[in-house]
């Protein structure tokens, strides 16, 4: 598995609309192999293939967690589940809405909250091109929206206020300023 260089804001890169998948084979499960050893490396929990500068509607997801201690004084092994989400749709998502403080890969060391459906009910293809049909709450159902957006060309602070938003923006010029000087 290779690691990739993730796209970073205000790359227009990131505001490409991203292509459905016609056929879910060796070639794209190798795409979404190093997109999921890219997302361990930053380290986060959700992808979208645009952020490798792929615009294919692919994704992956862990909310990894620690587990229990492999033996007693030992450090907890952290579980991974990894999720793939290939042509993912949301089909239903619910009147409740809760925040969330969102960060991203792509817009690194910035937060905002942001608001959403609190449940979704999303259909994807798998792995290896099997439909799944499912709802999802919690921070699974966040982080699924906040990919998704990715393949609309839409980033997170995009849902925050005009000053919030101008204040990230603000922050991620400079920073980018400040990369090229170097």
């Amino acid at each position: 598995m290779t690691i990739l260089p993730i796209i970073e804001a205000p790359d227009p890169r990131l505001r490409v609309i991203s292509e459905p998948v016609a056929v879910v084979d060796d070639g794209l499960r190798a795409l979404m192999d190093d997109m999921l050893a890219t997302m361990y490396d930053a380290p986060g929990i959700g992808l979208a293939a645009i952020q490798v500068g792929v615009a294919k509607r692919v994704l992956v997801i862990d909310l990894q967690r620690r587990g229990e201690p492999a033996a007693e004084g030992e450090e907890p092994v952290e579980v991974r589940e990894p999720r793939y989400f290939v042509n993912p749709e949301i089909v239903w998502e619910s009147d409740e809405v809760g925040a969330y403080n969102e960060g991203c890969l792509s817009v690194p060391e910035l937060f905002g909250d942001v608001v959403r459906p609190l449940r979704v009910r999303a259909k994807w293809l798998d792995y290896d091109g099997a439909p799944h049909e499912e709802e999802l709450d919690g921070l699974l159902a966040t982080c699924l929206q906040h990919e998704m957006d990715h393949l609309k060309g839409i980033l997170f602070f995009d849902h925050l206020s005009k000053l919030k938003r101008d204040m990230i923006v603000k922050k991620l010029t400079k920073a980018k300023r400040g990369k090229l000087a170097a």
